[in-house]
């Protein structure tokens, strides 16, 4: 199927690795100019390269989603490039803060420090990219927001509360705010995932195999995939197809939905 994403121009954050890359990718193989955003520039401007070779436009911009000032700043700096923007995909998030040595624990073990962190990343940089663009793209009567939420936030996830309750609360922001702007030609969406072969969650399940060792990895994997009815974990590609779906005209009659791709994880109604 042709998205006709030719002349498109989409932010995609936190796409230095992982969803976020492959979805830089996708939208490049599918015509779109590409803005590659992430807190390590290298990492950054790797993807780019990437994309540029598919015969796109690319630039990357080293910005903290979490950070306002950061963000007018990519904002203005790709309109300034592009002259518009037509597509944000809010990918950045991410449960616990690993680098400062945190890891999943139960709620009543946690700080604010710890909730601070999780939801001024996954909920305030989804509210400051989504406010950001969005004048231009009102004065424009166009555009595609697409928010890479998870399924913690559509069905809760122990031992990682803080996580499902930011991510809940894009579920309910992006309703409330499809209904602000569907009269000017606005798609707001989500697309939610289980867990994803990313290349961190790939480094986090070899660390964890070197400490449990082989045989106890492999028995608590077969356990966890137990609750995926497709017996796998996703793929990176799988959620970038959808976010691209959701990035195109294609998808014009869709509207503050929620769309889960998890091999059947959760199937909400």
């Amino acid at each position: 199927m042709d998205f006709d994403l030719k002349g498109k121009v989409a932010i995609v954050t936190g796409s230095g690795e992982g969803i976020g890359r492959m979805t830089v990718l996708t939208l490049a193989g599918e015509g779109a100019n590409v803005v590659i955003n992430d807190i390590d520039l290298s990492r950054a401007e790797k993807v780019a390269e990437e994309a540029r070779a598919l015969g796109v436009k690319a630039l990357a911009i080293k910005a903290a989603v979490d950070n306002p000032e950061e963000v007018n700043a990519m904002v203005k700096k790709v309109i300034e490039e592009f002259g518009k923007i037509d597509i944000l995909i809010n990918n950045a998030g991410r449960g616990v803060n690993w680098e400062a040595g945190k890891t999943p624990r139960p709620f009543a073990e946690t700080e604010k420090e710890d909730w601070d962190y999780t939801i001024s990343l996954c909920l305030y940089g989804v509210l400051n990219c989504t406010r950001t663009v969005l004048p231009d793209m009102i004065q424009r009567k166009y555009g595609k927001v697409v928010n890479m939420i998870s399924d913690a936030g559509r069905i809760g996830e122990p031992f990682m509360v803080a996580y499902s309750a930011a991510k809940g609360g894009i579920v309910a922001f992006q309703k409330a705010l499809a209904k602000e702007v569907g009269r000017h030609n606005i798609n707001v969406n989500g697309v939610s995932a289980g867990a994803t072969q990313t290349e961190r969650n790939l480094r986090s399940s070899e660390a964890m195999k070197e400490k449990m060792g082989e045989e106890a990895f492999q028995k608590r994997r077969e356990e966890m995939l137990k609750v995926y009815p497709m017996r796998r974990l996703g793929e990176p590609i799988d959620l970038a197809r959808m976010c691209v779906f959701l990035s195109s005209d294609v998808s014009k009659h869709i509207t503050g939905q929620t769309i889960s791709v998890s091999g059947g994880f959760s199937m909400v109604s």
